[in-house]
């Protein structure tokens, strides 16, 4: 069993500046790629003054970024005891990625109808970043920024609802994929959302809600499925 209350641990993941806290919008994809990087996983015995050691933060920006999390049904939060990370079973992920299906395939088509520039170039600047992290072997940060590129094409469609429900289910397939077994440098979400980047782009939106459902095939595929044959984070 992991400990993240040891003071040798704390020491050798905190930041080169000790004296600098970490502001709150760092924070969290910081401790989310902790998790999803599996340092802190459901095993893991940590608290609020061992995250603030190793994170270099302060215990409010700490207490914030954990409840986020609960939020997110990443971290599970009970009075009297210590946080713990989530460990999702198979029917939650199949509803999840249920509930995704249905929201993200009205998404893809909404955002073909409202595509501007600077949001496409955002999705652009997103891929990128998640390619490198592919590259690199920085497992949590490719899971992550996979997942924010979802929400940022969320953004795009226009429709606040359904863009704050995708928000809720993104993460808790974030921490299914980082516990499953595929290899960082497997992953090809990145090419798949270029894909999808340049259909919406076109105004394609049959185009595109294809290469989405495609996409979440192969999640799907990558979660529950007997094997691994396709792999991607998303």
């Amino acid at each position: 069993m992991n400990s993240f209350a040891s003071a040798s641990h704390a020491h050798s993941t905190a930041l080169p500046f000790p004296g600098l806290r970490t502001p709150v919008e760092d924070l969290y994809p910081r401790v989310f790629d902790a998790i999803l990087e599996q340092r802190i996983d459901e095993h893991s015995r940590f608290t609020e003054d061992s995250l603030k050691a190793m994170f270099s933060a302060s215990r409010a920006d700490v207490r914030r970024v954990l409840t986020q999390l609960s939020h997110e049904q990443i971290v599970v939060l009970r009075a009297n005891h210590r946080p713990r990370v989530a460990a999702p079973d198979r029917e939650l992920i199949r509803q999840t990625l249920h509930a995704r299906r249905l929201a993200e395939s009205t998404l893809v088509r909404l955002a073909c109808q409202r595509s501007r520039a600077d949001e496409l170039q955002r999705l652009r600047t997103l891929i990128e970043r998640e390619k490198r992290a592919v590259e690199q072997d920085r497992r949590g940060a490719a899971i992550r920024l996979s997942g924010e590129f979802h929400l940022q094409l969320a953004r795009m469609a226009g429709n606040l609802p359904l863009a704050h429900f995708l928000r809720s289910l993104v993460p808790l397939t974030s921490l299914a994929i980082a516990r499953s077994r595929c290899p960082t440098r497997s992953c090809c979400a990145w090419q798949e959302h270029l894909a999808l980047v340049q259909a919406v782009e076109r105004g394609d939106a049959a185009k595109a809600e294809e290469l989405m459902n495609r996409h979440l095939d192969h999640l799907e595929q990558t979660l529950l499925g007997p094997d691994l044959e396709h792999c991607v984070v998303g």
